[in-house]
């Protein structure tokens, strides 16, 4: 169902509640990484530029439910300010007197900050009442959040009880329609690409889209639990024993529907994956049981790159290696420029697959990066996100 989206509202002379993900890196109270805060500013600039008030609402790392001054969000509202060029206050709390007063008394066109949502146990509990304060500075509600649409906290969920219409930010409009491309009318044939390090992260991903794509292509650590469930030694690699029998269901679901899910059959193998360790390529048979693999192979890689070539849609989570370490790098790079280069529609989301495509210098090339993790996971899972379904139907 297609959602709301804030450009759909007249927003003039009315205060936004602007929830977003602010969770960003801070090293000696310095933002040192803006992406999240750059990918909400044209959600921002739509309601200024709409005469709008925005008060914006945010969570920052685990205070455990209560003021810490290490998570404040003081920092971010700086950062904030020198993007837009203009100033934003931060309130010493998030509800209450004086936050309602420093709402009301927002021009149009000015932004208040609130400080950090999780300095009150409230917020991830759902409480209502909490909901209903944070509700109370604002006339319109718009979720720009889609990195944390998959809690049911309060300012996410609860506070659609109190504050209509509920709307999506541009972002959030902008994950939801990459997203449903993959699902509701893609571009065929459609691989998915899996890997990381755990199997269990991704179980039920894979079982969800075995029903919806074309073909898997399955790499990273993950690769090697499937590789022993179907009898072969990995040596000293990555393997969950309790997940074994899971990843032989899977693989027969994938026969059973004609889904081909494919391994890899090299690999660079180690010691370690220190930077120093002596380092070579095997074959999927040949891995010394002494060694661990620490990424794809050459062989591998090739196959990876010819299934994918034609390809209509490709969704991608998670690297081929311990791509960090230049020496493990080479699979997750190849992939990146493959994905890059396969002429479909390509998505891919997770915070360690978009350093390396970012790092293989093919950004530009790829259809839709995600800035969501968890999130972007369970949507692909099927699961009912709250804070999407918080949102107004359009």
């Amino acid at each position: 169902m297609a959602k709301l989206s804030v450009d759909r509202l007249d927003l003039a002379g009315k205060r936004v509640f602007l929830r977003v993900d602010f969770n960003v890196p801070l090293d000696g109270g310095r933002v040192t990484d803006d992406t999240r805060i750059t990918a909400a500013l044209p959600t921002i600039r739509h309601c200024l530029d709409a005469a709008a008030s925005v008060v914006i609402g945010s969570h920052l790392g685990r205070p455990k439910g209560k003021p810490d001054a290490k998570f404040s969000l003081a920092p971010v509202a700086t950062r904030l300010s020198e993007l837009l060029g203009q100033p934003v206050p931060l309130a010493r709390d998030c509800i209450g007197s004086e936050v309602e007063a420093m709402a009301r008394g927002l021009a149009r066109g000015q932004i208040l900050m609130l400080e950090n949502l999780r300095f009150h146990s409230e917020e991830e509990a759902n409480d209502d009442g909490f909901a209903t304060a944070l509700a109370a500075v604002a006339d319109v509600y718009v979720d720009d959040a889609f990195a944390a649409a998959h809690r049911a906290h309060a300012s996410i969920e609860a506070i659609t009880r109190h504050l209509r219409p509920a709307a999506a930010g541009l972002l959030m409009a902008r994950e939801l329609e990459a997203l449903g491309r993959i699902f509701d009318k893609p571009e065929r044939p459609v691989w998915t690409i899996l890997g990381g390090a755990k199997v269990s992260d991704k179980l039920a991903l894979v079982q969800h889209l075995l029903g919806k794509v074309d073909g898997v292509l399955v790499g990273g650590g993950m690769a090697f639990t499937f590789l022993q469930a179907l009898g072969h030694p990995v040596g000293r690699s990555l393997v969950e024993p309790d997940r074994l029998g899971a990843a032989r269901e899977v693989i027969e679901r994938a026969r059973a529907a004609a889904v081909p899910l494919r391994l890899p059959v090299d690999f660079v193998v180690a010691a370690s994956p220190d930077d120093g360790a002596s380092r070579r390529t095997v074959s999927l048979r040949e891995i010394p049981s002494d060694l661990m693999g620490l990424d794809i192979g050459p062989t591998t890689v090739g196959q990876f790159t010819s299934a994918l070539k034609g390809a209509g849609t490709v969704l991608w989570n998670g690297p081929m290696g311990v791509f960090e370490r230049e020496g493990f790098a080479e699979g997750t790079m190849g992939v990146a420029r493959a994905v890059s280069e396969c002429g479909g529609f390509s998505v891919i989301g997770g915070g360690d697959t978009i350093a390396a495509v970012q790092r293989a210098g093919v950004t530009s090339r790829i259809g839709y990066i995600s800035t969501a993790g968890g999130a972007f996971l369970e949507y692909l899972e099927g699961r009912v996100l709250p804070g999407v379904a918080a949102i107004d139907d359009a």
